[in-house]
């Protein structure tokens, strides 16, 4: 095990009888990184991080997490895990402070509850029922409770699911804080703005394998696609001939510019000699999004391997993230 990595995957394959859900895969997680797992509904990336909890078994491939094997090891890495699923299972008649000195009694070397709820922004809460709490603020509470036991490595399930975006970005601050805490953090969301603002790296599966691994910055040769050149023209105005130009059906016209400063010059030398307003001109990069649609493009065995997994004995929850 390289001390420098929390979590080392090679060659992991899952099947489920004739049906291939995770195809041969490798990955790494350093120490300290926020990490983010990104992929459809059904691509492998469920199987994959349950296999990684200790939840599943793998067919073929090596695991390990923290120094352990998920299987061999699992009762001795729950100490040193902390997992806060897509949906919680909080008591709503506990307050914040009964809620965190319940979970911390089923670890051995847990975090002071105060220590905890200071550290995910609840303190002026700790005395509040969890069903007079904002949906952030409960969500807060399943991120105090996954650290309470003062894990090495937490798993964060879709943690903003169903925010508002205040909530959202405050979610975000908490995270970024744990990261700075030294902890490593494995994500998965479908917001590629929550991956691109949280992650330092990203790697996309789709269809059992990984397809691209990088930072949000160069994923997928992010870093090196053209920027594009948005503006509306006038039905009687012909976009420069000098440049290549598609009309959308929105009625703008978009540019693939090589060299953004020479198509920006001709595109304003042409606007002069017609007179035209460029209030409407945009400069367009490709977003996270674009590349990671562009990735994962269409899985039509995507359905069937979700209802297989769903289907498994085993799946992770609340009363077995933790407990001895």
């Amino acid at each position: 095990m390289n001390s420098d990595l929390a979590v080392e995957v090679a060659g992991l394959k899952k099947s489920y009888g004739s049906f291939e859900a995770v195809k041969g895969i490798d990955f790494h997680i350093s120490t300290g990184e926020i990490f983010s797992l990104l992929g459809p509904n059904g691509a492998g990336k469920t199987t994959t991080i349950e296999i990684l909890e200790g939840f599943r078994e793998k067919n073929s491939g090596q695991v390990t997490v923290l120094g352990l094997n998920p299987e061999k090891d699992r009762i001795k890495l729950k100490e040193h895990i902390g997992i806060v699923p897509q949906s919680g299972s909080l008591d709503r008649y506990l307050t914040v402070i009964e809620t965190v000195t319940m979970y911390r009694g089923y670890y051995q070397n847990p975090m002071a509850a105060e220590e905890v709820i200071e550290l995910v922004g609840l303190e002026v809460k700790k005395n509040e029922r969890v069903l007079r709490l904002s949906g952030g603020q409960q969500r807060r509470l399943e991120v105090a409770i996954a650290l309470v036991g003062n894990p090495d490595l937490l798993f964060l399930d879709e943690p903003t699911t169903g925010f508002d975006p205040a909530a959202r970005r405050e979610t975000w601050q908490v995270i970024k804080g744990l990261s700075e805490m030294g902890k490593t953090v494995l994500l998965t969301t479908h917001y590629m703005d929550e991956a691109e603002f949280l992650a330092d790296r990203i790697a996309v599966i789709s269809g059992g394998l990984i397809v691209a691994e990088g930072t949000p910055h160069n994923l997928g040769g992010r870093d090196k696609l053209l920027p594009r050149i948005s503006l509306t023209y006038p039905r009687d105005i012909l976009p420069p001939e000098e440049l290549k130009s598609e009309r959308q059906d929105n009625g703008d016209t978009v540019f693939q510019a090589e060299d953004l400063t020479s198509a920006i010059h001709i595109i304003t030398e042409h606007a002069k000699a017609n007179n035209l307003s460029l209030e409407s001109l945009q400069i367009v990069r490709p977003s996270l999004e674009d590349v990671y649609l562009g990735l994962i493009g269409y899985n039509e065995d995507r359905d069937q391997v979700e209802e297989m997994s769903n289907a498994k004995p085993g799946r992770r929850t609340r009363r077995g993230s933790g407990r001895r």
